[in-house]
């Protein structure tokens, strides 16, 4: 389906995540943040990132991003596994070069505890959107003022932090769009033992989804995005974070319930990422503020996809598409990340 031009503004827009793998900048080791350098391994594993390593795992990545959208780029995507903010910009002049320069990406990006120094953060377009202040005239410094908050989750020491961004379309300031982005505790060290890590972020999701409705309205279009290292049918999931499959069920429901948009794709054979078995970790969840009738932002039916087009494959004999990793060592200069990319198309409503 065609996007239209509305002056400034879209009448559909494309959204995707990615966990992006280990995106780390170069610099000497020394200069690293404490977090990063008290982590086991991780010098080892960098010990010859360099400038020609960087630049090469920025081509592959940018190379899968530019091709989204039928070769228009995202409109706003959300990444996570990044180290800093200078990474992420480098990855947006990357996207840009050649067919995208046409592209005003910027970037959203909050430094969080996680030890591994790995971040959640935001590339959008800003001649599509603009980060929405509920109260511009609020006192400085007040939750009115602020266009994203970092919801740190605590599991004995801090990981990484469930990180909220507000955004309006172009010349519809009045018109919020809350996107959240997550990367839930691993499942290192056993899918049982690792559990109530994520029911603790799952918690924590729920908890903030509840204070937006309360601030902003129970119709309030809230799109949750992340690496949730739990399928859409986990505990922490379903029990936790209230995520649902029924649309009805989310529509009518006095708690801040989630419809899950991957359920759809579960008997699809294939996953966005591969451990034994193609597993969903990468999901796409949004509250009842996209299924009301009266809503601002609906989601285009049938939009939701895992992006994986064969070079991304590891499978030479023709078994499961596992995502091609570009790792650490041995690296796969031809890999670009263990998670495949997931995208979906919003529709705005009476757009002005």
């Amino acid at each position: 389906m065609c996007q239209v031009k509305l002056g400034a503004q879209l009448s559909e827009y494309y959204i995707a995540w990615w966990n992006v793998e280990n995106l780390y900048d170069v610099m000497p080791w020394d200069e690293r943040a404490r977090k990063v350098r008290n982590t086991r391994d991780l010098k080892k594993n960098l010990e010859d990132w360099d400038d020609a390593t960087l630049e090469k795992k920025l081509g592959q990545l940018a190379e899968i991003i530019k091709e989204m959208n039928t070769g228009r780029g995202p409109d706003i995507l959300g990444v996570c596994e990044i180290e800093n903010e200078s990474v992420l910009r480098k990855l947006t002049e990357k996207i840009r070069a050649d067919n995208l320069a046409n592209r005003n990406y910027h970037v959203v990006h909050h430094d969080s505890p996680d030890p591994r120094g790995i971040d959640v953060a935001f590339i959008y377009d800003r001649d599509l959107f603009d980060l929405y202040i509920k109260d511009p005239n609020a006192p400085e410094g007040s939750d009115d003022r602020r266009y994203w908050f970092s919801h740190e989750v605590i599991k004995r020491a801090p990981t990484r932090d469930i990180f909220q961004v507000n955004f309006h379309p172009k010349a519809e300031a009045t018109k919020p769009l809350i996107l959240i982005g997550n990367h839930w505790p691993s499942r290192l060290g056993g899918v049982y033992e690792s559990e109530p890590y994520r029911i603790i972020a799952a918690e924590t999701l729920s908890y903030f989804s509840l204070r937006i409705q309360q601030v902003y309205g129970n119709q309030i279009p809230i799109l949750v995005m992340g690496d949730f290292n739990d399928d859409p049918g986990s505990r922490s999931m379903t029990e936790y974070a209230l995520s649902h499959r029924n649309e009805d069920v989310v529509e009518n429901a006095r708690t801040p319930t989630l419809l899950n948009l991957m359920w759809p794709l579960m008997d699809s054979g294939y996953g966005t990422f591969w451990f034994d078995e193609p597993l969903f970790f990468d999901q796409f969840l949004v509250s009842k503020g996209f299924l009301v009738n009266n809503g601002t932002f609906s989601v285009v039916k049938d939009s939701v996809e895992v992006i994986r087009p064969k070079k991304m494959w590891e499978n030479p004999k023709g078994e499961y598409p596992q995502p091609r990793e570009f790792g650490w060592k041995p690296r796969d200069p031809l890999g670009y990340s263990d998670h495949f990319p997931i995208a979906l198309k919003i529709k705005n409503r009476n757009s002005a």
